[in-house]
């Protein structure tokens, strides 16, 4: 319950941005800070959660998340102001970052090994449902209510939620003994570790939000706060490998199975993340399509993963899980190059199917991959693994959405430049164009010189179209091959026996 009240929080803010800058009297770029201020909190607490979980116990931590969520998810529909509901997003997402790990390490503990992968497979069917209703959800409470409803509709929920988890939530043996024996040695508080992954990801996570919008390094903001992530990045490693207390444990890296798992955690939200924007994108900007219809188109997709998660629950009991992630990469990679014939003709129907086929290979990723993560690691370190896992995925959707958006502007400036070659007025097919739609203009009522020139812009913005067309399918072409370059990488990862997988979602 709390892991959908959090993403769909996320999904339905995106809708709602015009709609909160109208009722705060800010501009829409002042806006976004709603939404990279939450993600800042949200990633700076992601890899923090496992550390609290063990001075204050796991049930401690994760309610106090809840109740912090549900709190400023109040505050948020109460501000006067962007300022306010900006501060309270950073609650919010410092809230949100603590729930997500936690709640694999709960599930982790709580089912036994045989039932592990349909229990987080299940799990996941919130996580896909959330962002799937999202965007039509929050379209319809911001265009038949206000705004603010985005934010209340959370409160019966995180009750709710807090309610279960103090009825049926216990901390396992291990995780009560690590706790009792941190308080008895007086573990200190890595200070610095906090404030090094502070300055590492809260800059990161805004390079990555804005830097496309101001320009990336163009701009001295981006440049200052790359420069400042780097190099907190760079000292809280050597900080964290040689600290006995770490906030992070880095050596989790040094487990072949865990390291590959976090490399194809990150791929997945980059190829994840930057195609669930581009289509979209694709259709509202070149194809006319509205913001619900897009994000209708999106749905089906969404189904498709939550009628096929149970099946891959069923199947990691039954299938060694690196054969299953293969065969997610294949079909993602097949999706991928599929959507590389897209066009400005095609209907909301082929959109729709292009978006269910690459769901089909997400069902067989993410709860697979997530299961060998925890291959080898000891108990006590589910919380490292889960946190870990989440922070890769979600830096990964970062990098991807970025990452998209910069391909697709060169890719279309590259077009534009090699179109507008052959769109020269010595081209007789130039000319005769030209001549050909100048009259038809002309006969619809416009003077011989308007009709020219509406000839010329109507030229134009079919050029521009057919760049922008061509640059979507160039970078639909590299995100299939990315994902095809990681169906290697299933070679280094540790053999889990099925059915006794300490298996993970989300």
């Amino acid at each position: 319950m709390a892991t959908f009240m959090e993403v769909l929080d996320t999904s339905i803010a995106n809708v709602a941005l015009p709609h909160i800058a109208g009722g705060l009297s800010a501009t829409y770029d002042e806006s976004t800070w709603v939404l990279t201020s939450y993600l800042v909190s949200n990633a700076i607490v992601l890899p923090m959660s496992a550390w609290f979980s063990t001075i204050i116990g796991r049930k401690r931590f994760y309610m106090g998340c809840v109740a912090l969520f549900t709190i400023s998810s109040f505050l948020c529909g109460l501000a006067p102001s962007l300022t306010m509901l900006i501060v309270f997003r950073v609650l919010q997402g410092a809230g949100g970052g603590g729930l997500q790990p936690s709640e694999q390490s709960i599930l982790a503990d709580t089912f036994s090994e045989q039932e592990r992968g349909m229990a987080f497979a299940v799990y996941g069917m919130a996580i896909v449902l959330a962002p799937a209703i999202g965007p039509t959800l929050g379209g319809w409470i911001t265009d038949n209510y206000d705004w603010r409803w985005i934010f209340f509709i959370n409160i019966p929920i995180g009750i709710i939620s807090l309610l279960l988890s103090y009825r049926m939530i216990e901390d396992p043996p291990h995780l009560v003994r690590e706790r009792q024996l941190a308080r008895r040695r007086g573990v200190p508080i890595d200070f610095l570790g906090i404030a090094l992954l502070a300055l590492t990801f809260g800059p990161l996570q805004v390079v990555l939000d804005k830097g496309e919008e101001d320009n990336w390094f163009a701009s001295h903001l981006i440049v200052a706060l790359a420069v400042i992530a780097a190099l907190a990045l760079l000292i809280g490693i050597v900080w964290e490998l040689h600290h006995k207390h770490p906030i992070v444990n880095l050596r989790l890296f040094t487990n072949r199975s865990f390291a590959t798992s976090a490399v194809m955690m990150f791929a997945l939200g980059v190829v994840l993340y930057g195609t669930t924007v581009l289509l979209p994108q694709f259709a509202q900007e070149l194809m006319g399509y509205t913001a619900e219809e897009a994000g209708m188109m999106l749905s089906p997709g969404g189904l498709v993963i939550i009628c096929l998660l149970p099946f891959v629950g069923y199947l990691l009991s039954h299938v060694d899980a690196r054969w299953v992630i293969g065969f997610g990469f294949v079909s993602i990679a097949a999706a991928l190059y599929h959507m590389t014939g897209i066009n400005l003709e095609m209907s909301w129907n082929h959109m729709m199917m292009l978006r269910v086929y690459q769901s089909i290979g997400l069902a067989f990723l993410f709860v697979p991959i997530n299961t060998v993560s925890y291959a080898g690691v000891a108990p006590e370190q589910n919380n490292q693994v889960s946190g870990m896992m989440n922070l890769m995925r979600n830096i990964g959707g970062s990098v991807g959405i970025s990452l998209t958006e910069v391909m697709v502007t060169n890719f279309a400036q590259g077009h534009q430049h090699f179109l507008v070659q052959s769109a020269s007025m010595y081209s007789p097919k130039m000319r005769a164009a030209v001549a050909g739609l100048a009259q038809t203009l002309h006969q619809a009522g416009a003077s011989t010189a308007d009709a020219t020139l509406q000839a010329y812009g109507v030229i134009y913005q079919a050029l521009m179209a057919q760049a922008q067309t061509l640059a979507y399918i160039d970078t639909f072409w590299i995100l299939a091959v990315v994902a095809l370059c990681l169906l290697p990488l299933i070679f280094l990862l540790q053999r889990v026996e099925p059915g006794k997988a300490r298996a993970s979602a989300h």
